[in-house]
């Protein structure tokens, strides 16, 4: 048996993140939108349901954006996958193993 076999925990890259959840753009898409929230809650006279739901609304998106879902580290980072899957080139050109390929030639 060898002698340096190391586990990896399933949790090691979280210590990287700040306080164990946020990326800085994360961070920095939170804060704008609470920031942005409470500005608003600040200037507009919220008389009626509809425009004090107006008036939350950035910092409901901002903070569904970062919420944390399974496989993936937020909901952002989710909608960011779907995007690339549907919008970049979905081309694999797998060479396997010889040295050149059809298109080369």
């Amino acid at each position: 048996m060898e002698e340096n076999q190391y586990l990896i925990p399933a949790n090691s890259k979280k210590s990287m993140l700040i306080l164990g959840y946020f990326t800085a753009v994360d961070l920095v898409v939170f804060l704008m939108g609470v920031a942005f929230t409470l500005i608003l809650l600040f200037l507009v006279q919220t008389s009626t349901i509809k425009l004090l739901i107006l008036v939350i609304l950035p910092g409901l998106i901002s903070a569904l954006l970062v919420l944390p879902v399974p496989h993936y580290h937020n909901v952002m980072q989710l909608l960011t996958n779907f995007y690339d899957y549907y919008t970049k080139s979905r081309m694999y050109c797998w060479k396997g193993w010889c040295a050149t390929s059809e298109e080369e030639n």
